[in-house]
């Protein structure tokens, strides 16, 4: 049997194979950040799909923190019967669910706020957005509800929680030199700048215990001028490892701004897949907890051949799955062809007009299918 269908541990989580649906904004919660039907039907098909681990999409912790209209919430307790209806769902089909917690930071959608987006030291000139410096008052008060959404997602079911330090949301900022310019210890060293992620799990520990899977979300590089270097990365992520994580996935690049993003487009060719890979081998050879490695991964051998090197101990992908659900159970079947995805980024684009992701290109491809059928067809 080929690795990638071996199960593997990670604390109390057991999951049935290394492929995990990396956390997608679906764009199908409720305005105030409750779960819906459809968004139910979308990740049970994922589930039947064959992925061993789905990561939920961002959900805010604080409603400060809101990134992306119609995105999960998890910032108050109402929310918890529609994710408990969610988690049962996926648990059903025999799949694992954790729920990705968030903090947009300075790229906040204030237009839905109501509030000026939370910086770190004052505006990093990458938004637009009026900004608010946050005092130790504000950090403490981050800290919490980090833990009371932790418990949140424990309550309703989920199997574990990851945290969002990627992709230029506000963890992620405390991490990078292009937005990170305090003095006190939150800035500095990155021991400092890693400090509120540490105290971040400290008390999310006291609200779930030790054996509740943690996960964090992270960035190998930000590739934009004076950003996160790997590095100072590869420092973060010993001293995540030491704090008591449980697994980290890397990534990398940062939402709306930088031409290396973190869903690059053009992944035409196999050499052009797993584009963090060898930023994953340089922690891989320093870290000893697992590691999932997202980004660009589109083919079987791709895929398998990070597992079986030794280069990462999961698979984590999004965008093919958005147009191939089923894609891991074809794999299986011994449909080895790659992944249908064009690597073309549409898929965001119904999102943001409230319609949810989905593949337009396999629309469109199968709409001009339609259009080719003879007229006498209809006879």
């Amino acid at each position: 049997m080929n690795k990638l269908f071996s199960e593997i541990t990670i604390n109390s989580l057991t999951v049935k194979n290394r492929f995990v649906r990396a956390a997608t904004w679906e764009g199908l919660a409720t305005p105030d950040g409750e779960v819906t039907q459809k968004l139910v039907d979308m990740l049970v098909t994922l589930a039947t799909g064959g992925v061993g681990l789905i990561i939920s999409s961002h959900a805010y912790v604080s409603k400060e923190g809101q990134g992306t209209p119609w995105q999960l919430g998890i910032y108050s307790d109402k929310l918890v019967p529609k994710f408990q209806e969610l988690t049962s769902a996926i648990h059903e089909q025999g799949c694992k669910i954790i729920l990705q917690l968030a903090h947009a930071g300075e790229f906040a959608e204030t237009a839905l706020t109501g509030e000026p987006a939370w910086s770190v030291s004052g505006s990093s000139g990458l938004t637009d957005n009026q900004v608010k410096v946050i005092t130790l008052k504000d950090i403490a008060y981050l800290i919490t509800s980090y833990a009371q959404a932790a418990k949140r997602a424990k309550d309703a079911g989920f199997d574990g929680i990851e945290i969002h330090s990627a992709h230029g949301y506000f963890l992620s900022q405390f991490l990078s030199p292009a937005f990170n310019h305090r003095s006190d210890p939150y800035g500095g060293d990155i021991k400092n700048k890693t400090r509120i992620h540490c105290e971040i799990l400290q008390a999310v520990r006291e609200a779930v215990g030790s054996d509740y899977p943690v996960f964090i979300k992270m960035n190998c590089a930000d590739f934009i001028e004076n950003g996160l270097e790997d590095k100072e990365a590869l420092q973060a992520a010993k001293i995540f490892e030491k704090a008591g994580f449980d697994a980290i996935e890397v990534s990398g690049g940062i939402i709306r701004t930088g031409k290396l993003s973190p869903s690059r487009p053009g992944i035409t060719l196999q050499d052009k897949e797993a584009y963090f890979r060898d930023f994953a081998r340089k922690f891989k050879s320093k870290l000893s907890l697992p590691l999932i490695l997202v980004g660009g991964i589109k083919s079987f051998e791709t895929a398998s051949g990070i597992i079986e090197d030794g280069i990462a101990d999961c698979i984590s992908m999004s965008r093919c799955l958005i147009r191939e659900p089923n894609l891991v159970s074809r794999w299986q079947n011994g449909d080895l062809q790659p992944a249908e995805c064009k690597s073309d980024n549409l898929c965001f684009t119904p999102g943001f007009a409230g319609k949810g992701v989905y593949c337009v290109t396999k629309e469109i491809e199968e709409n001009k299918k339609i259009c080719k059928i003879p007229t006498s067809q209809y006879s």
